[in-house]
């Protein structure tokens, strides 16, 4: 298995989805583990659907 580029950190307080490439974090601070957000980021990459994902999980957040 290829190795990820974007992976689910643990950090105080929730999660930080890490670049592996370009060594830095991508994105919000997120509670819950966007493992959705993942799959779309190591996947297909659908600009509507990773905006779609990021609300999602940013109003869980709230």
């Amino acid at each position: 298995m290829a190795k990820r580029r974007y992976v689910a950190r643990g950090v105080p307080g929730g999660y930080r989805i890490w670049d592996n490439r370009g060594r830095h974090h991508w994105g919000d601070h997120y509670e819950l583990c966007p493992d959705d957000l993942l799959a779309e980021l190591n996947g297909a990459k659908r600009p509507e659907r990773l905006t779609e994902l990021q609300r999602r999980y940013r109003a869980a957040k709230r």
